[in-house]
């Protein structure tokens, strides 16, 4: 396995598009990292950056301490899974697995070969341990009984299996994995996602995965490379970045259901919301015109507190989703539980301490330390 380092890592394509903005960042041996963000963030240039399908417009990637910028993307030994699989149809299974296990010899290297006399004897032994890590790889992802089928005859979990063996079966520095599960149903997503988990602890392999899914992204990652607009904009572990996010759109877009935010005037722990009611809060936060951003566990049905419309309940079983309007504001309450109001009633709540947090006032506010 390897480390891999960004070091002021930009992209501009042609017409002078900034796809990637000066990217930073160190990732250790072993480390399983995400990057996240909506479309068009530069998450998947990233990557292609570091497998060598694209190039760098200015900066250095460094794996191993060995800048490959100018390297063929054939020579990183970097094994990459991509969202459409990339499978052979006309090979079976084994055959999609072995394949490309040893492409990384020349021509020349090749030819060399044939015309050595111990050749059939090397030859031999090489497709022994080709057939050898294939098996292993199979067992692993629970794919030995399909090794004989061809992709058609493949459901879309057992394809992503094969895809992620022959990954396997290079034995690489570095996997890469392009929103591999993002073809699957909601059911095999969860499925995968656990089983990548437990391949990357037992394997120890650097993994570089991209998604866009932020719920995907909290449950794989060691730590979490949060994008917008080809700029890092915060990179920590999923539950630093949940509970201490760096800006509002870090805040926005990391949780489900996602933080709200409520612009105003705070004084002690009185929030006078724009538009809206005042909130008693349970601690004082930073004085004058900021944004509040509740998390929906903030938010629960109280005695005393504010006044709100429930809109909306969303059942799930072991909690409730309520869709709340107070004045001009729109805020979500996950409860544990069941909610015996209806639909149209107005009801009190409160605020609690838990998922309480500040920001600058505007778009790209940044977090307010109290």
């Amino acid at each position: 396995m390897a480390d891999v380092r960004f070091d002021s890592v930009t992209k501009v394509y042609e017409g002078g598009v900034q796809a990637v903005d000066r990217f930073s960042m160190s990732i250790s041996d072993g480390e399983f990292i995400v990057l996240v963000g909506p479309s068009g963030c530069g998450k998947s240039t990233t990557l292609r950056m570091l497998a060598g399908l694209e190039s760098t417009t200015d900066g250095s990637i460094l794996i191993d301490d060995q800048v490959v910028n100018d390297m063929p993307a054939s020579e990183r030994d970097i094994a990459m899974v991509f969202q459409d699989y990339a499978l052979y149809p006309h090979m079976t299974v084994q055959a999609n697995l072995a394949f490309g296990i040893d492409r990384r010899r020349t021509h020349r290297s090749r030819l060399r070969a044939l015309c050595a006399p111990s050749y059939a004897n090397r030859r031999r032994e090489e497709l022994a341990r080709v057939r050898t890590r294939v098996q292993d790889a199979a067992r692993t992802l629970g794919i030995e009984d399909l090794l004989e089928r061809h992709p058609r005859e493949l459901s879309g979990g057992q394809r992503q299996r094969v895809a992620l063996g022959r990954a396997l079966v290079r034995d690489p520095r570095v996997f890469l994995l392009d929103e591999p599960l993002s073809n699957l149903d909601a059911r095999l997503r969860l499925q995968m996602r656990a089983e990548l988990r437990m391949l990357h602890r037992s394997m120890g392999a650097t993994m570089v995965y991209v998604t866009h899914d932020q719920e995907e992204a909290m449950t794989l990652g060691d730590r979490l490379v949060v994008m917008k607009d080809g700029v890092v904009q915060q990179c920590d572990t999923p539950m630093a970045i949940y509970e201490r996010p760096a800006n509002r759109f870090v805040a926005g877009f990391i949780g489900t259901p996602s933080m709200h935010f409520l612009p105003g005037t705070l004084t002690g722990s009185t929030f006078a919301t724009d538009g809206g009611p005042s909130l008693q809060l349970p601690d004082p936060g930073p004085d004058g015109p900021c944004l509040l951003g509740l998390r929906p566990d903030a938010v629960v049905p109280a005695d005393t507190g504010f006044q709100a419309v429930v809109e909306v309940i969303e059942h799930y079983g072991d909690c409730t989703d309520l869709v709340l309007r107070c004045g001009d504001h729109e805020l979500v309450s996950r409860i544990r539980g069941h909610y015996e109001g209806r639909e149209g009633d107005t009801a009190t709540f409160a605020i609690k301490h838990r998922g309480v947090h500040w920001f600058e006032p505007g778009e790209n506010g940044r977090r307010i330390q109290p």
